[in-house]
């Protein structure tokens, strides 16, 4: 089906409000991603499935969790309409100039989702990440949260599409079965966003303007941690951990523990999207003393 087809049904959703302009903004995992305009020149963007065929539909899921995060911030795109096929949401003005450092709109942002506990680890629907069902049953155990729903099922879609060799799978299969040895197994479950990497997040003249794709899980917020400085973006500066212990305190030992929660994000990049990310899988397991 053609794009203009999916148009004429997002303005049916609409109320049949006619689309003035439209960008294909980009297509990945078969989801297209599409910035359009009405003739009241309000912006809004719609997400569609270019060849509908898995049983876990990813974007009813973003739907579930944007109406979840909608009632608890303003930072998140408002879901505008949805049906069975089409997801259409605000569209947060933003540019591209990211600050050089953490500011402190951002950071309260991260602080302000970090803040929402809970008792128990998980969610009360899946969600995803990069399309992939994040199974989010509630566990007591942080560490076999971690472990069941996140990281072996990672490592698992890794090795089924990119065979990493017998060093790695051997270190991280130690890891998976001795994980109560490095990571803390009853932290306070904390609300994440759940793929906070820089794409996620989005800048207008160097301000924060919000976030976007979702995958929220109530899990250990120094997993979140570990994924923002993974990447190492400018607006992550070398205070920035100072600037969040401030307000939240991170564990003594964080930086020891850091590259297991950033093994959990190199192995979704080797799972979706690059092998060359194995190398970093190397890394991190090194940097553990694997």
């Amino acid at each position: 089906m053609t794009i203009q087809y999916h148009i004429k049904q997002i303005e049916n959703l609409l109320n049949k409000e006619k689309i003035i302009k439209y960008d294909l903004i980009q297509t990945s995992f078969d989801i297209a991603c599409v910035k359009f305009e009405l003739c009241s020149g309000d912006k809004y963007i719609a997400k569609y499935y270019i060849n509908k065929s898995k049983s876990f539909n990813a974007i009813n899921a973003e739907k579930d969790n944007l109406k979840f995060l909608n009632k608890k911030f303003n930072f998140f795109p408002k879901v505008i309409r949805y049906d069975d096929d089409y997801l259409i949401t605000e569209y947060i003005n933003n540019d591209n100039d990211k600050p050089n450092s953490t500011n402190e709109d951002f950071l309260e942002s991260i602080i302000k989702i970090h803040s929402v506990s809970n008792k128990q680890y998980g969610l009360y629907f899946n969600t995803q990440i990069g399309a992939i069902k994040q199974i989010n049953n509630f566990e007591d155990s942080w560490t076999n949260f971690y472990v069941k729903k996140r990281l072996n099922p990672m490592f698992e879609l890794a090795n089924k599409n990119e065979h990493m060799g017998n060093s790695i799978n051997y270190k991280i299969n130690y890891l998976i079965n001795n994980i109560e040895n490095f990571i803390p197994n009853n932290p306070t479950p904390l609300l994440l966003h759940g793929d906070m990497w820089e794409g996620n997040i989005l800048f207008k003249e160097k301000k924060f303007m919000g976030f976007i794709d979702p995958g929220s899980f109530f899990g250990h917020n120094e997993m979140e941690v570990a994924y923002l400085r993974w990447f190492n973006p400018l607006f992550i500066d070398s205070k920035f951990l100072d600037k969040y212990n401030d307000k939240i305190k991170l564990d003594k030992n964080y930086l020891i523990y850091e590259p297991v929660y950033q093994l959990y994000y190199a192995l979704s990049n080797v799972a979706l999207w690059d092998k060359l990310y194995i190398k970093e899988t190397k890394r991190l397991l090194k940097k553990l003393r694997l």
